[in-house]
């Protein structure tokens, strides 16, 4: 483990760079201060980058879109590679019709409707419908009602064998310098205790999050583990996943884990990064 002061000497390193989203690029004020520096560098520098999050929320277009409008146009959703896209594949593979209800908003639920599936929010679940539903999918911890629709949620699971699929794995997300939130993989834990049944998880720290992203580009270039680095904020999902997939990793200090905490949390959990920085933005003198 290696504290680096400037995140230029990464980027400097590997060839390919995977960033986690919130806590890395963004944060609940907009983006991180100074990060269009970063990108600027990549692109001068001509090395590629993909943005590898848990967020399913919105299709790699929307999260693209969301990017733009905060000024940084360097994020496309070809460089997109999300926990929902890996949700659509296993929806496409394994369930052909029937009401896939699910947790989140109307947009989270794009995934679903690009297949030509039937979403249905589990606010309209009820006795009329019930046997109709085929799947249940937690993509977002925002629009349901937390308390009517997490009971129908577990009283489907507790009548249906069906499969329950997590599309974003996080315990929770930053809010504010100090505080966090609860974000939909902690209620689905939650719920998986509850209701005695494993969920299907997608997202990092999955193996299969990193496989993917890892074909993707071996579809179009020859490349190799020890020239890729994933950046994330989070020990437990982006430092854990990227260490068991055999990648160099990345803690900033810019999110989840808070300068003052990261050594107590490191000797905690036993998950250690490759390097430590405090942030992903590459400083202008470095130029």
């Amino acid at each position: 483990m290696k504290r680096i002061d400037n995140f230029k000497t990464i980027i400097d390193k590997y060839d390919v760079i995977f960033f986690d989203a919130f806590g890395v690029l963004k944060n609940y004020q907009g983006l991180v201060p100074g990060i269009e520096k970063t990108f600027a560098y990549l692109a001068e520098q001509n090395k590629e980058y993909y943005i590898v999050t848990n967020d399913a929320s919105r299709s790699p277009a929307q999260l693209a879109a969301s990017y733009h409008k905060m000024g940084l146009h360097a994020i496309t959703p070809d460089r997109i590679i999300s926990s929902g896209m890996l949700t659509k594949e296993y929806l496409d593979l394994k369930v052909e019709d029937g009401i896939i209800a699910y947790l989140g908003t109307d947009d989270s639920a794009h995934y679903i409707e690009s297949l030509g599936l039937h979403p249905m929010p589990v606010s309209k679940i009820n006795n009329t419908n019930i046997d109709k539903v085929n799947a249940l999918i937690f993509l977002d911890d925002e629009g349901f009602d937390w308390k009517n629709d997490l009971n129908i949620a577990v009283n489907l699971l507790r009548r249906r064998t069906i499969p329950a699929i997590v599309a974003n794995t996080d315990h929770a997300y930053p809010v504010t310098v100090n505080n966090v939130s609860i974000a939909i993989g902690g209620l689905a834990m939650m719920m998986e205790t509850i209701v005695g049944k494993k969920f299907i998880r997608f997202g990092k720290p999955d193996s299969q999050m990193f496989m993917f992203a890892y074909d993707l580009i071996r579809d179009y270039r020859p490349i190799s583990k020890k020239e890729i680095v994933m950046v994330g904020d989070t020990l437990h999902t982006d430092i854990l996943g990227g260490n068991k997939f055999g990648l160099d990793t990345v803690l900033v200090l810019s999110g989840n884990t808070l300068p003052q905490d990261v050594d107590t949390r490191i000797t905690s959990t036993g998950i250690v990064p490759t390097y430590i920085c405090e942030s992903a933005v590459v400083e202008k003198d470095m130029f």
